[in-house]
């Protein structure tokens, strides 16, 4: 935490905490009701507004959530060396109220209308913006305390709540405005949540007590051909817009860029470890990159949520509940209440079993995440062939899924951002985390291709039961991967050499990313 002098609101709290934390709150609040507002219409616009098929759908959506999980490294960096947290935040909510708005636009539809480039264009500003709000705003949750801080945990449990509320009622209320009202209503809401976040934030500057601000502010002052470089940054965000624009209309250039960087990423980790760092810290970053491998399966099966899985639960699931028909794009706030409802409970699940020695690793965990999201896959399929052929799916297979991903999901990635903070050494911390960003980039990508191959064969809308086959096969993948994880956990779990892990290597590693220690439960919804 930066030693900045006090301020008058510096020992005022709300609960315990400084107010900064609410203002954080309620601005990533709306930031995520926007965001999965947006998103869980996002694949129901491709195909029924813009016309697309269903693999051309799923490929396009795998980019877009692809690039919002690839930002955040420039958007981090570029805080971290220029701007400030803050000034990140607030440029990132500007570009994202303008994308979201830009949504609305919706035109006659068609591929063959113009105002389709008005929606690339959309959708190249809310990845932008979320490449510089994502990451940042969390660190700023954690300038706000001292390392030792007791009340850190707790203070991202709060801002995960936010978090998680924003992403359910997103999808609630836009998505059923959407789908009941129309496009423009419900891509509209959305933009009208991300301006209150950006409100939010603008008006709750002075609670956050100089937290988050350059740590080069002369370097912003200086002038490069007589223009502030603090603007020329801020150009250059927009540019990125222009290098996004074409990206997102040509998905085959992201599965390029996913691979080229992410190979060269992976062999300069592994070339660092290998020639230079102790054996220790080596067989640590060792034991990271098998997680950080093992995520990528992880989110790209867990991540049909609002590809395939929305659109069976649209065509082939009988959502008629108490009498109301709830549009499909509203299922995917399950998975946000789920988390809230949920989360706290594993987090005493694991302290308890640790106090009797029974935590299972972070190998074992993964493992066991990945099982469960097998599970998810077979019991939805298992569901279909109960209804019979022809018949719609009972909604309660619906929310059996989402229960076993949450479960997964509540094994898997608390956990291993927990991880990638503890094996990684200081100087690498941020290089690490960076990693499995990529790795979840990675796996969106991916999930929009076995997306597509639920609507393959050269036939569009193929039905559900090419769904169900394609689910099947990667339930049981994922459940004999799952099972092969725990069985070589514990000797994943050596490589961890948590015997000789320092505290001060764990506290070093905190400082650089800004997230809890072992053992809290922030989750945030994309930083999955």
């Amino acid at each position: 935490m930066s030693s900045l002098p006090a301020t008058a609101d510096e020992g005022k709290t709300f609960l315990g905490h400084p107010r900064g934390l609410f203002v954080l709150f309620f601005a990533e609040m709306w930031e995520r009701f926007s965001y999965y507002g947006m998103r869980a219409l996002l694949i129901f616009y491709l195909v029924q507004h813009w016309l697309y098929s269903d693999s051309e759908a799923s490929v396009i959506y795998g980019a877009y959530t692809a690039l919002v999980y690839i930002t955040p490294v420039v958007g981090g960096y570029l805080a971290d060396r220029y701007l400030g947290q803050r000034k990140a935040v607030l440029f990132g909510a500007v570009l994202l109220t303008f994308g979201h708005f830009l949504m609305a636009f919706e035109g006659d539809g068609g591929q063959g209308d113009a105002a389709i480039n008005v929606f690339w264009l959309a959708l190249s500003f809310i990845i932008v913006g979320s490449g510089f709000l994502k990451a940042n705003i969390s660190v700023i949750v954690g300038q706000l305390y001292s390392r030792t801080d007791i009340r850190r945990d707790p203070a991202y449990t709060i801002f995960y709540v936010g978090i998680n509320l924003g992403a359910a009622l997103g999808a609630i209320i836009a998505g059923w405005l959407g789908q009941t009202y129309g496009w423009a209503y419900g891509f509209g809401a959305a933009g009208i949540g991300m301006l209150l976040g950006l409100l939010v934030f603008i008006w709750g500057k002075p609670l956050l007590m100089g937290r988050g601000e350059s740590r080069n502010p002369a370097r912003l002052d200086a002038r490069v051909a007589g223009i502030r470089f603090e603007w020329l940054l801020y150009v250059a965000g927009v540019a990125g817009v222009g290098l996004v624009w074409l990206l997102i209309q040509y998905q085959a250039l992201v599965g390029g860029l996913l691979m080229g960087a992410g190979a060269i990423l992976v062999a300069y980790v592994l070339y660092t470890a290998v020639f230079k760092l102790p054996r220790e810290d080596r067989n640590r970053i060792l034991a990271a990159l098998y997680l950080i491998v093992g995520s990528i399966l992880f989110w790209a099966l867990f991540e049909q949520a609002g590809s395939s899985l929305n659109l069976f639960t649209d065509r082939s699931v009988d959502r008629n509940i108490f009498g109301i028909e709830v549009p499909a794009s509203v299922f995917q706030s399950i998975n946000a209440i789920y988390i809230v409802l949920l989360g706290p409970f594993f987090a005493m699940l694991w302290l308890a079993l640790a106090r009797r020695g029974l935590e299972p690793s972070a190998p074992a965990k993964f493992g066991l995440g990945v099982i469960q999201l097998g599970l998810g896959f077979l019991v939805l399929v298992a569901g279909a062939a109960a209804a019979g052929p022809g018949n719609l799916t009972p909604v309660v297979f619906i929310f059996l899924i989402y229960l076993l991903h949450t479960m997964g999901e509540l094994c898997l990635s608390p956990v291993g951002l927990s991880a990638m903070n503890r094996l990684s050494p200081p100087h690498l911390a941020s290089l690490i985390m960076g990693t499995w960003f990529f790795a979840a980039a990675t796996g969106n990508f991916a999930a929009g291709l076995i997306s597509a191959a639920t609507g393959a064969e050269g036939v569009d809308n193929a039905g559900p039961e090419r769904v169900m086959e394609v689910y099947s096969t990667v339930g049981w993948v994922a459940v004999a991967v799952g099972i092969g994880m725990v069985v070589i956990a514990p000797l994943v779990r050596r490589l961890m050499h948590l015997d000789t892990l320092k505290d001060a290597d764990v506290l070093a590693g905190q400082a650089v990313i800004g997230e809890p220690a072992a053992g809290g439960i922030h989750v945030e919804r994309e930083t999955r």
